[in-house]
């Protein structure tokens, strides 16, 4: 079994709801504020943030100082992850679900078990950098999903269907970014994720 974070979408194919589908980026707005709401608000020349919502530095220093990692901030990582996805879902026309601020049947993203004790402690102070190539491969791959969902919601709009490998595609990128934040922000493994979807 992989010690990664897995990603699983549930998208239906057929009978998709072409009015949300063509209205989605008005739909989102409500829920998209309350995500941004996460994120700092100080953004000056001098100071660019562009990871937003997860606790990502306490977490470090708790890995490297102390070798633990609090449940509370696990916890938390774990909830904010599982909302991004399920808003992702629901942006990219995986689901005509709209994103519910709980868990649901539609999307499930599963942290692997943590133990802090087995994570080794100075990892959390390279890990953004060894990511760096799995940033500019998922570069590529959200360009890719780009496309597909573009293709996608074209086809929901004109017959109703979603294609199945935009389907397969889109919920490919979500998993493998899923992946690399697990390994690189959230620094819930130390298993170098997979470069494919």
């Amino acid at each position: 079994m992989s010690n990664q974070i897995e990603t699983q979408i549930d998208v239906s194919l057929t009978e998709r709801n072409r009015l949300t589908a063509f209205f989605r980026l008005i739909l989102i707005a409500p829920i998209a504020i309350f995500i941004l709401s996460f994120a700092p608000q100080q953004f000056d020349s001098d100071n660019m943030s562009l990871v937003a919502g997860f606790l990502i530095l306490p977490v470090a220093l708790s890995i490297v100082f102390r070798q633990a990692y609090p449940s509370y901030l696990l916890a938390f990582n774990d909830a904010f992850l599982s909302l991004s996805t399920r808003i992702d879902a629901y942006l990219l026309v995986l689901t005509d679900e709209y994103p519910s601020l709980e868990e649901n049947d539609v999307v499930s993203v599963t942290f692997p078990e943590v133990d802090a004790k087995a994570l080794n402690r100075w990892m959390p102070l390279i890990k953004w950098l060894l990511a760096i190539p799995l940033y500019l491969v998922g570069i590529v791959y959200l360009v890719y999903a780009a496309f597909l969902t573009l293709f996608a919601w074209i086809s929901i709009l004109f017959s109703g269907n979603f294609p199945e490998f935009c389907a397969e595609g889109i919920v490919g990128v979500i998993a493998y970014w899923n992946r690399v934040v697990g390994y690189a922000l959230v620094l819930v493994t130390d298993e170098y994720p997979t470069f494919s979807l």
